[in-house]
């Protein structure tokens, strides 16, 4: 079932509008590494340099800034462990979880109509 902008503004005010908190939101999961980073993460937890590697083309710098983002929003858990050498790895939390659950189908038709749109 889809739901009208009409419909979640009735239900939540004036949202997505100029200096709403959903625009910061919206920055952070959507964008380009963000979302990479949040389908890679959907394969379950991973370490540093697996993470990078599934995000092919993510700078250390991008992948380090998007994680920390990604993690002060709640979405992604960083666990380190007290080990030499050190290790750490990141999943999604129970909020990271659902946001990739409703994005999934989002991917998959861009999976299926980005050559045809790219090709115009």
């Amino acid at each position: 079932m889809m739901v009208s902008l009409a419909e979640i503004r009735s239900e939540h005010g004036q949202v997505f509008t100029e200096n709403c908190p959903t625009r910061t939101v919206l920055d952070h999961v959507m964008s380009k590494w963000g979302v990479l980073i949040l389908l890679a993460l959907s394969e379950g937890t991973t370490r540093w340099g697996q993470l990078r590697r599934g995000v092919d083309g993510i700078s250390e710098k991008m992948l380090a800034s998007t994680l920390r983002t990604l993690e002060a929003d709640g979405f992604v858990a960083r666990t380190a462990y007290p080990e030499v050498p050190p290790r750490v790895e990141y999943a999604l939390t129970d909020r990271g979880q659902e946001l990739v659950e409703k994005m999934l189908p989002l991917m998959g038709w861009i999976a299926e109509n980005a050559n045809e749109i790219v090709a115009r």
